[in-house]
């Protein structure tokens, strides 16, 4: 069994990984979300969870004042090729193409393709295990993170 401790931070880092969880648009299903968000922070990571019916604008200004690492949308209602480009686009726009935007939702694989394509991070389906995504964001920030 995987406890805080074994994943905490990357080792090259002094302090944990900041990710935002939002969920963007009309969605109201945040259960999901909610979930990463406890696996997020049980991993050792600081998490900023913004709640539902989150802009796209009001998602890339909570992630620059945070001034997080990662953020992850969570999108179920099928909006993700709009949602996801969006965000990106204000992330880069605000000065940050740095911080890694991942997410997940029920998204085809060839718009998963197409948001790769697009500066979009990994995304994943539903029933993937948190660890999974635990594993990539860790993976990412080690080799993308510094002091």
């Amino acid at each position: 069994m995987m406890t805080p401790e074994s994943h905490a931070q990357p080792r090259h880092l002094a302090r944990p990984v900041r990710v935002l969880v939002a969920k963007p648009g009309l969605d109201g299903h945040d259960r999901g979300a909610k979930v990463v968000a406890a696996a997020l922070r049980d991993a050792g990571m600081e998490v900023v969870y913004t709640g539902l019916h989150q802009t796209p604008e009001m998602i890339a200004r909570a992630a620059v004042q945070e001034d997080v690492d990662v953020v992850g949308l969570s999108i179920l209602s099928g909006a993700h090729m709009t949602l996801f480009p969006r965000v990106r686009d204000l992330l880069n726009e605000a000065g940050r193409p740095d911080m890694l935007l991942t997410g997940g939702g029920i998204i085809p694989e060839d718009d998963m393709a197409t948001l790769h394509a697009r500066g979009v991070g990994q995304l994943f389906g539903p029933g993937t295990p948190t660890s999974a995504l635990i594993e990539y964001i860790e993976s990412w920030a080690a080799d993308n993170l510094t002091d």
